[in-house]
């Protein structure tokens, strides 16, 4: 059993370095900079905008099931969990601070992907046997791109249905078993259990349901971490300019191994970054859309403006935040990683600061689960028809307590490389839909001008 284990996971790492190999890292970055250029940086120069359309669309604006503010709140629940916390510390611990500098660059082409991803979303949505507004890669595949490419379409309800166990189930579920052994000698049976039964009354309300809590923990819980990493960012303000020359020099430079770090090259840290920026905002992956195209919202432009913000908030201000921290405290040469890196950096400023990790790291997590659980039932409809929705539900809660027992390395193995091929397909479509967004992007700017 063991060695059977040990062949998987030597299998799993030799395919991981194929997927997330340079291909991968200029099909992601060469996107969003191809979307960035073409939509002549509109992400960045409507930021405003967006924000002030999200602020409006706390109420229904047309078509749809939730507000345009619960969709990115759904969007975000998915997003807004381990990958800030201890994926933030994994890529410093393996790519040195110099990685932050890359999960900036990759979020910032981010929002340029993720806002055409909801425009394809909501223009290409459609309405299933149930009522339901449903969309997403699958969708604008099928709808946007000619029969030939169909397998595309495919291939991303595939991957999605497999990696939100990953991703978005059983990497949430063992992290928070994980934080709640080491903080609060709680057992990983017990986390596994609660966190079931926790998951299984959320979701069956469906997406309603899970709209409705996600508008109301999210906002909560994110300002809640980010007020407490800037008063530790505060204490630790002396640190501050050594640390942005700390990432921004190791960026292009490498790591020198120092204290309990062990170094790394320039590759490391843009691999690491890259990598770790897309688990954190799921730019390019194409789940986001999935929770946009439920937005009642008639405007596929406005939508988008919506969307792209989820990746600003994401990466731009909470992972910020979290590395940050981790480099003005000085824990990153400590040799702890992880969670655990996170925890000290925190704690060294603050006394107690490592349960507050345990506990943000905890609601993170719960609330992905349910956010990733709605992403796979949607690519789970999309293959096998509404019928396959009650029974993927109970396979999704009880596959919660199973991961929380899992082997914490093999799992965030998996679910990075179950990233790259969900990325693919979804990449693919939205280089080829570009012309369709950047024109929709310039009438629609056009006729408000105008009016």
């Amino acid at each position: 059993m063991v060695e059977n284990m040990e062949f998987i996971t030597s299998a799993v790492k030799e395919f991981n370095g194929i997927v997330w190999g340079v291909p991968m890292l200029i099909a992601i970055l060469g996107t969003g900079c191809f979307l960035m250029i073409g939509l002549r940086f509109l992400p960045i120069t409507r930021l405003g905008m967006g924000c002030q359309l999200l602020w409006q669309g706390r109420t229904a604006k047309g078509e749809g099931d939730i507000a345009p503010f619960s969709a990115l709140m759904t969007s975000l629940a998915a997003t807004i969990g381990t990958g800030n916390i201890a994926g933030v510390a994994t890529a410093i611990f393996i790519g040195g601070p110099g990685a932050l500098f890359w999960m900036w660059c990759t979020a910032l082409v981010g929002m340029a992907t993720k806002y055409a991803e909801a425009v394809c979303a909501v223009h290409f949505r459609e309405i299933d046997e149930r009522g339901m507004h449903v969309g997403g890669p699958m969708y604008y595949i099928k709808n946007g791109l000619e029969k030939k490419w169909a397998w595309l379409g495919t291939a991303f309800a595939i991957f999605g249905a497999i990696a939100g166990f990953g991703i978005g189930n059983s990497v949430q579920a063992n992290s928070v078993a994980d934080v709640l052994l080491s903080s609060f000698n709680i057992p990983v049976e017990v986390t596994g259990v609660t966190l079931m039964i926790l998951v299984g009354m959320v979701l069956i309300g469906g997406i309603k349901r899970i709209a409705n809590f996600a508008s109301k923990l999210v906002p909560f819980m994110a300002f809640t971490y980010v007020s407490f990493g800037l008063i530790v960012l505060a204490i630790n303000f002396s640190a501050i300019p050594e640390a942005f020359n700390l990432i921004v020099t190791n960026a292009f430079t490498g790591t020198a191994a120092q204290g309990g770090f062990v170094g790394a090259a320039v590759w490391g840290a843009i691999r690491f970054g890259v990598a770790r920026g897309v688990f954190s905002n799921e730019a390019g992956l194409g789940s986001a859309p999935i929770a946009h195209a439920a937005a009642a919202n008639n405007s596929p432009i406005d939508q988008g403006l919506i969307a792209m913000l989820g990746t600003f908030i994401d990466t731009i201000i909470i992972c910020s935040i979290t590395g940050l921290v981790i480099i003005t405290s000085g824990a990153w040469t400590s040799g702890e990683t992880g969670a655990s890196l996170s925890s000290l950096a925190f704690a060294k400023a603050i006394p107690g600061g490592d349960y507050f990790i345990a506990i943000a790291l905890t609601i993170f997590a719960f609330t992905t689960i349910l956010g990733w659980s709605y992403y796979s039932e949607r690519c789970i409809e999309f293959l096998l028809g509404v019928k396959a929705i009650i029974p993927f539900r109970i396979l999704w809660v009880i596959a919660v307590p199973v991961g929380a027992l899992a082997q914490l390395d093999f799992i965030w193995l998996l679910a990075d490389t179950l990233n790259a091929l969900m990325a693919l397909p979804n990449l693919i479509a939205l280089v080829l839909l570009a012309p369709m967004v950047i024109q929709l992007s310039r009438d629609h700017f056009k006729s408000t001008s105008q009016s």
